[in-house]
Parts: C-alpha cells; structure tokens; sequence
C-alpha cells in the first residue's frame, strides 16, 4: 500500500454548495464542464467541487503521495480524477468566499503537473440544506503525474445525476430512483438558481 507524503483532516465551511481548489499562480487547468462527471468542473483558473449542502461544513481529507496511490472506492458514491499544472507548487482547497485557509498544499513536490483524485460521500443526506453537523465527506488525493484526461470511476450518487443531467441536457441513468431521493427536487431548484446565477 502506498503511504501519503502528507495528510490532512479538517472542516471547510460551504458556501453556495461548492468550495475550490486554486493555484496561488493561475489557472490550474483546462475547462472541464460539470455535465461531463457531476462533482467537479474547470473554469475562471480553478477547480470547483460540488456538494449537496447548499451551507456548512463538511470534512475533507488531502493525501498528497510521490507516486500514483490506490483509488479508495469503498464507502464513496463518487469518485473522479483529474490533472492540474502548479506553477507555484502552491495548490489549495479553500472556501468560496474566503482566502485558502489551514489546508497545506496539494503539490507538496514543488511546481509540476499532478493528477487529482476526488471522492465525495454523503451528498444525497441534505441537498440543497444547511445542516448544524457534518453529512459530507471529501477525500482528495494527488500525486505527480503527467496530464491526462478526466477519469469518473464511480458516478452513484442521485446529487451528481442530477447535476450531470441538468448540465447535459441528457437524461442519465440513476442508481438511485426519484421516488427514493426527497432531495431531488431541491437538487433541481439549487441547478435551475445557478443557472439564473450565471446569466
């Protein structure tokens, strides 16, 4: 099993239903539209990660490692990589309305190119809501690595569904059925504000 170089725990208060990781220097990498995998998109020079939360605070986890770990798909609905370019070596996750807080850096190796493995827990608990206590986990791993294209290997959360169907405009597959998820509907409400957000 490949150890982490560096791990880190902590809160990250949610604002909008999303946090980001930014590169002190500039853009990180290629636009990447929500619709193509439902939890993270590319665009304005960073990473934006979806929640299902609209407000408050979800755990995340960071690994940094020197080679390319095992994905850890057990106990995680979604799971997606992608690769960025550090010119700083300064890659951090942050809140959206605030400055990078405690998180250490993602590309702990200096300047370079790094592949980001994200994976996300819990969305579907309280979409669209702002819990008094954590209901989502986020675990991201990075390592050096040249760039390639973006990987989804588990996409089975209804909040990604969603996303990816609203973004698409194609009907997708879900695993779990609307009359199972209440949360649906705010999913669809939260999509359709962004939208008008961004016109």
């Amino acid at each position: 099993m490949t150890r982490p170089i560096t791990e880190h725990t902590g809160q990250l208060f949610v604002h909008y239903s999303q946090f980001l990781v930014q590169e002190e220097a500039g853009s990180v990498t290629e636009d990447l539209p929500l619709g193509d995998n439902g939890l993270v998109e590319a665009g304005e020079g960073r990473l934006t990660v979806h929640t299902g939360i609209h407000t408050g605070d979800i755990e995340v986890t960071l690994r940094a490692y020197g080679t390319e770990p095992e994905a850890e798909l057990a106990g995680f609905e979604e799971v997606v990589e992608v690769s960025v370019t550090s010119p700083s070596g300064n890659l951090t996750v942050g809140e959206l309305m605030t400055d990078p807080g405690a998180f250490p850096s993602l590309a702990p190796q200096g300047p370079g190119s790094y592949r980001l493995r994200f994976h996300a827990r819990g969305r579907d608990t309280a979409p669209d809501e702002a819990p008094e206590h954590v209901v989502e986990w986020y675990l991201i791993q990075s390592w050096p690595a040249p760039p390639a294209p973006p990987q989804a290997l588990a996409l089975n959360d209804a909040c990604g569904a969603e996303l990816r169907e609203a973004s698409s405009g194609q009907e997708i597959t879900r695993t779990v059925p609307v009359a199972e998820n209440s949360g649906l509907a705010a999913i669809r409400a939260r999509q359709a504000r962004l939208e008008q957000e961004g016109d």
